[in-house]
């Protein structure tokens, strides 16, 4: 019963992760950036999601405006920090992105103060038993959640005219452009989905923990980019592979390593380790 609970517990830390890596992932592939910028967007999100649900009720309406914010926002901080220095080496727009996020915290901690926000009345905190395993309502919401979104995700990348364009660009900008694709609708496109992922990513563990402060995207921005490292630069099936191995690794090793090492500990050990032994990632060629 215990394996069970771990593997249930993995797969739920296993699907935030993958929506917060995956923004992460779509830019890296199309501009080999390391948009650590991004976490503040999974925190916008959390707090737009918090608001929105105090005032309204709406769980839809909170997930909707949460997304809507965090994408527009991403659209916002490419044209804004990243368009500018696309000729410029890797690093510089590395220095913006860590200079965009320390704003953005500063700029939360003023606008809604260091102690955080909570959900007067937090929704989906309800017990369903599934099995042997009892889950909350919110839980089970995430995994599905995140299912769906990755799944329709995958079908568009492969079946429509705007997910080809999006491989093409990635795959070679020069030739893309050559056959007519718009490269900066592309990217446009790409922050816009990969940002709301991360607003969407948000609100959930919001609603999880009941709780959102300034600093709540740190921790899950060094995780991303541990997944995307794992999972091989850019590849998208690699970053969610590495992240449900990832949620493994946590819920098991807090079980058997937790009196040695706390649970992002272990996430990062696991990493140094992957990465001594194949430092192109678990899941990409040589």
């Amino acid at each position: 019963m215990l394996f069970l609970e771990l593997i249930a517990q993995s797969l739920v830390q296993g699907s935030i992760y993958a929506l917060i890596a995956l923004g992460l992932t779509l830019v890296y592939g199309l501009l080999r950036i390391l948009h650590v910028a991004h976490a503040s967007l999974f925190t916008l999100g959390a707090y737009v999601g918090v608001l929105t649900y105090n005032a309204t009720g709406s769980l839809a309406l909170t997930l909707l405006v949460a997304m809507l914010v965090s994408g527009l926002s991403g659209v916002a901080m490419f044209r804004l920090a990243y368009k500018p220095l696309l000729k410029q080496p890797p690093h510089v727009a590395l220095i913006a992105s860590i200079g965009l996020f320390i704003a953005a915290e500063e700029c939360f901690r003023i606008a809604f103060g260091a102690s955080g926000l909570s959900f007067t009345n937090t929704p989906l905190q309800g017990q369903v038993r599934i099995g042997g395993l009892q889950f909350k309502e919110a839980e089970i919401a995430v995994m599905l959640g995140a299912a769906l979104i990755l799944g329709v995700l995958a079908w568009l990348q492969s079946h429509t005219r705007v997910g080809i364009a999006c491989q093409a660009t990635v795959s070679d900008p020069q030739m893309a452009e050559s056959f007519g694709i718009k490269l900066n609708t592309v990217r446009d496109l790409n922050f816009l989905v990969g940002s709301a992922l991360a607003g969407f990513a948000g609100v959930w563990v919001a609603v999880l923990n009941n709780l959102v402060e300034p600093t709540m995207g740190s921790v899950p921005s060094y995780k991303a980019l541990a997944i995307i490292v794992l999972g091989g630069m850019g590849s998208v099936p690699g970053t969610l592979m590495a992240a449900l191995v990832l949620g493994l690794v946590e819920s098991f090793g807090t079980v058997y390593l937790g009196k040695v090492l706390d649970r992002n500990a272990i996430a990062f050990a696991f990493l140094i380790i992957v990465l001594m032994v194949r430092p192109q990632g678990l899941f990409a060629k040589k």
